[in-house]
């Protein structure tokens, strides 16, 4: 999986005065960072083998501005790279050295709470868990959960289509959008959908939703927001084989039974999530499962003792159930701060394809084999309750040889993913990481439309460039 970022355009770099001077006009000056050594801090996201030093970065603080910028751009034909919080897995915010990054983290306000139509509107930077802190002391929350909900922002989890650990119950991003303020490359100002649950018309929304930015640049969101439910419980559930705890997944998820959450790790990251958090994590099995159910006392124990029953049929030699809101606190630390406590020991390469959870045995199987036959290590980490896969291949990001054979490695992972009925990307998006990986799942004719309609909205592709589809194959961008 060899990823090429094509070298600056010199002409852009000349007029780089030019262009400094043209947004200077248009944002403050503690917004707007040109330095070498302040822009460095924007060189990378998550996927930091790779790093580029963007030409400058802007930092709005309003729709109007962002609108204003984006004109400028495409009169200066300017490359523009979106970016929320740089928490992207996938390479989305990675910048281009002959582009600016247009940043959303001075755009932090809350601007409406409705409980009446149970919604909230935001700015893009308003972070993913301070939605939830809003609306928390009326007893409301905000669903989509990402592991990095502290620090996400709204903008980069609708770029994504951003999941969590309690997607399964409650969906993803797009199923808890109700509107979208956005700004299009001609610096137009649209919105779309509103404080209602279905859109007249065309589903725009799902059209953005997960466009990674290529589309346009989301400003302001309005989110739906849900009654917190009257209680809830984790329990732990362990298994002396992948294979079984994978088996035991499809079979609750085939049953009817949908929890709030099914949550896996297997050994090696049960030890380092245990080392960090000291969640009560068993260190003697090779699976384990965190299954969450909530509702009222009576709904959750039944819940939880048909999923014991269902379970039995594999084998569990742990099935332990919180007894207490702190237990069920350290439960969830423990797999919130997975990624983080396994970077304290190891680089790695974080994978995120989705399967039918009825071939999850199979690729458990097939991703341990895979990272193997690289001479390399992986911890899986995921969503298994509705198939959306983290396998962490471990390696030295020192090391050419390794990072070459992480790649490989992750490759064939996600053409596994493919192979079997699921695709690249669950929540982490394509980015630059599966650009070349994207004829594995779309034909030549399904990406022709898609960039059709990235032609249509940015003709010149400004935005975001060098990221989701394939390099080979574009359409000449229109001459300005």
């Amino acid at each position: 999986m060899s990823i090429e970022i094509p070298e600056p355009d010199q002409t852009i770099m000349q007029r780089r005065a030019e262009i400094l001077a043209g947004l200077s006009e248009i944002v403050h000056a503690d917004c707007l960072i040109t330095r070498q050594e302040e822009c460095r801090a924007y060189e990378a996201d998550a996927l930091t083998a790779y790093r580029r030093i963007p030409m400058a970065v802007v930092l709005p603080t309003t729709t109007q501005q962002v609108s204003e910028i984006v004109k400028f751009c495409q009169a200066h034909q300017v490359k523009i790279v979106p970016r929320g919080a740089g928490t992207s897995l996938a390479g989305g915010a990675l910048p281009v050295e002959d582009g600016i990054i247009l940043g959303v983290s001075r755009m932090t306000q809350i601007l409406d709470i409705d409980y009446a139509n149970r919604t909230a509107k935001v700015q893009a930077g308003v972070t993913n868990i301070n939605i939830t802190n809003a609306v928390a002391p009326d007893g409301f929350f905000y669903a989509p959960d990402p592991s990095s909900q502290l620090a996400c922002t709204i903008a980069g989890n609708i770029a994504m289509n951003s999941g969590g650990a309690h997607c399964l119950k409650y969906g993803v991003t797009t199923n808890n959008i109700l509107g979208l303020t956005l700004v299009l490359m001609d610096g137009t100002i649209v919105t779309l959908g509103g404080d209602h649950l279905d859109s007249e018309s065309y589903d725009l929304l799902g059209l953005i939703i997960g466009s990674e930015g290529q589309l346009g640049i989301v400003t302001e969101a309005t989110v739906r927001i849900l009654a917190q439910a009257e209680g809830a419980r984790p329990m732990l559930m362990g298994f002396q084989s992948p294979k079984e705890a994978g088996a035991c997944v499809a079979a609750i998820i085939g049953s009817g039974i949908i929890p709030v959450a099914i949550e896996y790790m297997d050994k090696p990251a049960i030890k380092v999530c245990e080392d960090f958090a000291h969640a009560g994590y068993p260190l003697d099995v090779e699976a384990l499962l965190i299954i969450e159910v909530e509702g009222s006392d009576q709904e959750m124990q039944d819940l939880l003792e048909r999923i014991t029953e269902i379970a039995q049929d594999y084998h569990p030699s742990l099935c332990k159930i919180s007894q207490s809101e702190a237990e069920s606190s350290r439960i969830w630390l423990g797999r919130k701060s997975a990624f983080g406590a396994m970077g304290r020991i190891s680089d790695y390469m974080c994978m995120d394809g989705t399967i039918p959870t009825g071939t999850l045995p199979h690729v458990l199987e097939r991703i341990d084999q895979i990272v193997k036959s690289h001479g390399l290590g992986v911890a899986n980490i995921f969503h298994a309750g509705d198939g959306n896969l983290h396998p962490l291949i471990l390696y030295n990001i020192n090391d050419p040889k390794e990072c070459q054979s992480a790649e490989k490695a992750g490759a064939e992972i996600l053409k596994l993913c493919v192979e079997v009925g699921g695709c690249l990307s669950g929540e982490h998006g394509v980015g630059i990481e599966k650009r070349d990986l994207m004829t594995e799942q779309f034909t030549q004719k399904d990406l022709d439309q898609q960039m059709a309609i990235k032609s249509a909205l940015d003709p010149h592709w400004l935005l975001n460039p060098v990221k989701v589809f394939p390099l080979q194959g574009r359409p000449q961008p229109q001459k300005a």
